[in-house]
């Protein structure tokens, strides 16, 4: 064999079984604030992944971090996490005001807040974001209330968890 054929076989076809594994997770972070009477979440999604899945579900072309990004993308954002996102606190469903969105690199961090808020004994959360699109995407909820911290990993097959502090 000569010494092209050999260096065929040990050295590029092995580079061929691996290939590249994008990672699909996003993070939600809870925080009970009780001088704020108010429970702040913040979620970072990566930004291609997001705009893919809004692009499908509402026929749009977002172009995020673009000149021609529309203008009334917040829109979208929120009518999105609506459609994947329930909490509920100590038994009680709540709604959460969609507060905002900010890009850094290639994530987007979403502000939500749930007002009107005493105490805090258990959070139950339903996260189906972004698994309809992406099959292997995992949703990690962390939560803080008092100096306990909790947190869950949800996915496409299990999308709901409770976090009992």
């Amino acid at each position: 064999m000569n010494i092209q054929k050999t260096f065929l076989l040990l050295f590029i076809i092995p580079l061929f079984s691996f290939s590249v594994h994008k990672y699909y997770l996003s993070l939600t972070q809870i925080k009970f604030k009780p001088e704020a009477k108010s429970v702040q979440i913040i979620i970072n999604v990566f930004m291609d992944d997001i705009e893919l899945a809004l692009n499908k579900d509402y026929n749009i072309d977002l172009q995020l971090t673009t000149k021609k990004e529309l203008p009334n993308n917040d829109v979208y954002f929120e009518k999105y996490l609506r459609e994947k996102l329930q909490f509920t606190l100590d038994g009680t469903p709540k709604k959460f005001n969609y507060i905002g969105k900010e890009y850094e690199n290639d994530l987007v961090y979403f502000y939500l807040e749930i007002e009107n808020i005493a105490s805090v004994k258990n959070i139950q959360i339903t996260n189906k974001i972004l698994t309809k699109h992406f099959p292997n995407q995992q949703n990690l909820v962390k939560t803080k209330v008092g100096k306990v911290n909790k947190s869950i990993l949800l996915n496409k097959d299990e999308t709901s968890g409770i976090l009992e502090h």
